[in-house]
């Protein structure tokens, strides 16, 4: 392994000018710099991460707590991860993922050690009990969702309340009144998760204003859950015409429930998704879908952690504008 001392008698400086060089603590010549750098390169040197937090007091590492539960769509967890993985390292920060459900004994253990610089929190509940701890630590966050209370935290998300209304304003543009929602798994609304939270509340609110039915049940997702869920929804509202589904996992055995049972779609059922673009383009139907902007979500996460970090941040809620995409799955309500 390459040392200090070692790129300091190649580039023909001493050790403490590469010290600086590399921390940015004190001036150093543009020549000199260049010089250092080249011999970096060079050798194919990589600082000690433990002598640099020390010398620093900085890891240069922030924490994801991201808790991979069965009952959420991992796909699009992982993906957010991705982003804020890749974002970070341009900003010169690694990751440490935190996948268990460990609650506020996570945060306790990551501001109590030492082991990350900041946090971002995924899979945030309404109510969610990691953050007074989080508040009260002073450490640099950024929420990825919205809890109730939003003061003194920075978050960024999909406007899922828009989500729900444009769905809703999609259907009713096309003539249909009676629309169902196939939703999480029953624990996602048992936790009070905000983003499931936040489409219902929009779903609702916009049906009321446009005089729809909106009849709203949750699914486990899976053929079998799925079948069980459909029946109800036309026992108790036969004339639905319109789905909208905030389940991955409930997107295709809908679909196939659907053709078995003779009703085509778009011509007698019209179904739009709030999923990833790959899943309502792969779908049997391409469906007409709101994306969820997880790339966008975990890039805007890091650099709002990291203007924080670097004293620029302010504590700031970010929600991105939803997009709805017109695909093959929607159409004119049926005529009675």
């Amino acid at each position: 392994m390459v040392t200090l001392a070692e790129v300091a008698q190649h580039a023909g400086v001493s050790a403490s000018t590469v010290s600086y060089v590399l921390s940015g603590k004190r001036s150093i010549s543009a020549t000199t710099r260049q010089r250092v750098e080249q011999s970096i390169r060079e050798l194919g040197y990589h600082p000690n991460a433990g002598a640099r937090a020390l010398a620093s007091s900085r890891s240069n590492i922030i924490a994801l707590m991201i808790p991979l539960r069965t009952d959420m769509y991992v796909p699009v967890m992982m993906e957010i991860a991705v982003a804020v993985a890749t974002t970070a390292r341009t900003h010169g920060y690694d990751i440490l993922l935190l996948t268990g459900e460990e609650g506020p004994d996570a945060v306790r253990r990551v501001t109590g050690s030492g082991l990350a610089d900041a946090m971002i929190l995924m899979d945030v509940e309404l109510d969610d009990e990691r953050l007074p701890l989080l508040r009260r630590s002073g450490q640099p966050s950024v929420l990825i969702g919205l809890p109730a209370d939003t003061s003194g935290l920075t978050c960024v998300d999909l406007d899922w309340g828009a989500t729900g209304a444009l769905c809703l304003e999609h259907l009713a543009g096309l003539g249909h009144r009676d629309i169902a929602v196939i939703g999480e798994a029953p624990a996602v609304y048992e936790r009070h998760t905000g983003f499931a939270e936040r489409t219902l509340g929009g779903l609702r609110t916009r049906a009321r204003e446009l005089g729809l039915r909106v009849l709203h049940r949750p699914c486990e997702g899976g053929y079998d859950a799925m079948a069980v869920t459909l029946a109800r929804i036309f026992d108790e509202r036969p004339g639905t015409t319109g789905f909208v589904v905030q389940n991955e996992s409930a997107v295709e055995p809908l679909l196939a429930l659907l053709r078995q049972q003779g009703r085509a779609v778009p011509e007698d059922v019209s179904v739009l998704a709030i999923c990833p673009d790959q899943v309502a383009v792969q779908a049997s139907v391409r469906l007409t879908s709101v994306a969820v902007p997880a790339q966008e979500m975990g890039r805007h996460a890091v650099e709002q952690l990291v203007a924080k970090l670097d004293g620029r941040g302010t504590d700031d809620v970010v929600l991105i504008a939803p997009e709805l995409t017109v695909r093959a799955s929607t159409g004119p309500a049926p005529t009675p």
